[in-house]
């Protein structure tokens, strides 16, 4: 049996949501081959890890441990990650596409005498050959992608923030398999020095369950409270396109966009926001998706579920008005 494995990728004992969007595609993946998923998580203790990943379907979790593992090294998670391949010959390995991946998944593809399908945002079958989905100029083109049936395993693929839910998983019982690594000193070509410290961030958009999100058509910064109105009712995360958070009038902390944060809520209100294609591929990942917007022609009415044509200083009163009504 075909076999998908998952590199996860842990941030002190904990994973983020993208690692676990990755679990679910390569479970899509796995489905689409006939296959089963397992997943691979490395350091210099997994435990916790492991654990969390226990509660999914997965065929099993390879632990990876190692001194030598405790920080990201590329040299270390090349030689460790080809060790396991190369004993388990999985038919595609699947990434979360974070910074860390970008920086040694192609050169372990590499190693494999194969390129990495970076940034896939679908996966959809195509007679057992499964076809990836990656898009092109931030988003304006779609294109497909799939490996000649003559060329040999393993595949490379890593997964787009937000195209796959967590919501998705499919629920299991699984066991952690301990594989030994073998590693030296003298395999590390570089020292790593401490990890970079982001400033803290007050919200995490990606984790939002209800978004409500807003554009230039809000024209002041004062008309601002009567977003925040509408947020509070619904007791949403308020965020805005860039413009809002280049004039200062929200932190750049709930800026979504390509240049911003991705977001995947299952529910995504957009008001007097135009949808230009550096938002939208922000909040593609959106499980419904209603716009407000007195243009018709608006770029992000084609994406929205639920569009209406209006001014938002009558609508979005009114809008609040109803849901607190609704809720008292």
């Amino acid at each position: 049996m075909s076999t998908v494995l998952v590199v996860v990728e842990q941030k002190n004992g904990a994973l983020g949501r993208i690692s676990l969007e990755a679990v679910a595609a390569g479970q899509a993946l796995a489905t689409t081959i006939g296959g089963d998923c397992a997943a691979a998580v490395l350091g210099d203790s997994t435990s916790a890890v492991a654990n969390e990943l226990a509660s999914k379907a997965l065929g099993r979790i390879y632990t990876l441990e190692h001194p030598l593992l405790k920080h990201y090294t590329p040299d270390g998670y090349n030689a460790a990650l080809q060790q396991l391949i190369q004993k388990t010959s999985p038919a595609y390995v699947v990434f979360p596409h974070t910074y860390q991946v970008r920086d040694f998944a192609p050169s372990l593809a590499a190693r494999f005498g194969q390129s990495l399908i970076s940034d896939v945002v679908a996966i959809h079958s195509g007679d057992g050959n499964p076809v990836f989905v990656r898009q092109l100029f931030q988003g304006k083109l779609n294109a497909d992608y799939r490996r000649s049936a003559t060329q040999s395993a393993p595949g490379f693929v890593s997964i787009q923030a937000g195209s796959f839910r967590v919501e998705d998983l499919k629920s299991g019982t699984a066991s952690a398999e301990p594989f030994p690594v073998e590693l030296d000193v003298s395999h590390i070509r570089t020292t790593p020095s401490e990890p970079f410290r982001e400033s803290a961030q007050t919200v995490d958009l990606g984790a939002a369950p209800v978004i409500v999100s807003v554009g230039r058509g809000i024209r002041e910064q004062e008309n601002m409270p009567l977003i925040e109105a509408l947020a509070q009712a619904l007791g949403a995360e308020l965020a805005a396109s860039r413009p809002i958070c280049d004039a200062g009038w929200l932190p750049i902390e709930r800026q979504v966009g390509s240049s911003g944060q991705t977001v995947a809520p299952k529910l995504y209100l957009a008001v007097g926001i135009s949808g230009a294609i550096q938002h939208l591929v922000g909040m593609k990942g959106s499980k419904t998706v209603v716009a407000i917007n007195k243009d018709e022609n608006a770029p992000i009415f084609e994406v929205a579920d639920y569009g209406v044509v209006g001014d938002l200083f009558e609508i979005v009163p009114e809008l609040t008005k109803a849901i607190l009504a609704a809720k008292s």
